[in-house]
């Protein structure tokens, strides 16, 4: 009996295995997919061995900063770039621009730069967000270094004016992207995962049976996301109002506008997805495709600033972006109608497009 029992585990084994590898789709996703992930990431994250940081200079008249930077760095019109060379703890690298204030609270807002440095009275002033580590390295490392010997070992005193201004904190920075996350994630599992599950069980041909209007299910199943979305952003956005002090800045009607386009460009690419297959591993593997790379790339949690600069403009373009982007403008920057216009129209030519594709190569069975 226990000899029976084994050779059936041992040829169930077998059946499973066969089974597992004549699915060249599956052993993709399965396999293959995380392989290249991790590949990527490592080539974008280990490639380089250069600290970069962004330093706005607000100060109007020549500081001892500026005498440093003509001394050691790569000097332009307003940009100037200050190398420091480290083989042990690797390189570090300076991008200095000259702007105004409201200039460059927009860019600690943004995420495109990490402290604002200006002078009064002969002191230096370090201007960032104490709660944002990546400025606290940049102001540890640039104040290090105007001190040191390289520098010519000044004792130039500076003081540390922290910003706790409404749209320049970390926590600022990541509501609006959690919120675009929370689309992105909830759509795309909600529609294509539910759509290639039902084909999988042979639902959908039993739907196309009835009178049913095909698009109409499409359409509820939208209808629906939206509106579990919109509560969800809500819960989100009140949280964010009561514990951390999080506002809204910009118009409430173009959030709006731009929360319903960023619903349907990803619902568009939901059915776009869900098209074909009727394997939830693979259909699992293609809504990874998708989300992985936006959520990594369009600067949810960090800003895609860090990326190579050759890459800024691809990634821009992502849906995740243009929408992340889009709410921050607004939460932060006190945006309207006229700074999401683009994005806006952008999204919803997204999907519209991908929506019609999908309806197109769409297999009910």
């Amino acid at each position: 009996m226990k000899r029976l029992i084994n050779n059936q585990l041992c040829r169930l084994c077998i059946a499973h295995f066969l089974e597992t590898v004549r699915e060249p789709e599956v052993l993709f996703w399965g396999m293959v997919f995380p392989v290249l992930i991790s590949i990527g990431l490592g080539l974008a994250f280990t490639q380089t061995t250069e600290s970069k940081f962004k330093i706005m200079l607000v100060n109007e008249y020549p500081t001892r900063l500026d005498t440093l930077l003509g001394t050691h760095g790569e000097a332009g019109k307003n940009i100037a770039v200050w190398k420091i060379e480290d083989r042990t703890l690797g390189n570090t690298v300076f991008t200095f621009e000259r702007s105004d204030w409201h200039t460059a609270i927009i860019a600690l807002k943004r995420g495109e730069a990490d402290v604002i440095a200006g002078d009064s009275l002969g002191q230096m002033q370090y201007h960032f967000d104490p709660l944002n580590s990546q400025a606290q390295l940049a102001y540890t490392k640039l104040s290090t270094l105007v001190k040191s010997p390289v520098a010519g070992g000044s004792s130039h005193e500076t003081s540390i004016s922290p910003l706790t201004l409404k749209g320049v904190r970390y926590i600022d920075f990541l509501i609006p992207g959690l919120i675009a996350f929370g689309i992105m994630s909830d759509i795309l599992w909600g529609i294509s995962y539910t759509i290639i599950e039902r084909r999988s069980q042979k639902l959908l041909r039993r739907m196309v049976a009835t009178p049913m209007r095909k698009h109409n299910l499409l359409i509820s199943m939208m209808f629906v996301r939206i509106l579990m979305n919109a509560v969800d952003a809500v819960i989100i956005i009140l949280a964010a109002w009561l514990i951390f002090g999080v506002e809204i800045q910009g118009n409430i009607g173009a959030l709006t506008l731009l929360f319903f386009a960023g619903n349907l460009a990803f619902t568009g690419i939901a059915v776009l997805i869900s098209t074909r297959t009727d394997k939830t591993e693979v259909g699992n593997g293609w809504i990874n495709a998708v989300q992985m790379p936006m959520l990594i790339l369009s600067g949810v949690f960090f800003s895609y600033r860090n990326f190579p600069e050759w890459s800024i403009g691809a990634i821009k373009m992502l849906p995740l972006t243009a929408l992340t982007d889009g709410f921050r403008s607004i939460f932060n920057e006190g945006g309207g109608f006229i700074e999401i216009l683009m994005p806006s129209v952008a999204l919803t030519l997204v999907g519209v497009v991908c929506f019609a594709v999908g309806m197109k190569l769409f297999k009910w069975y």
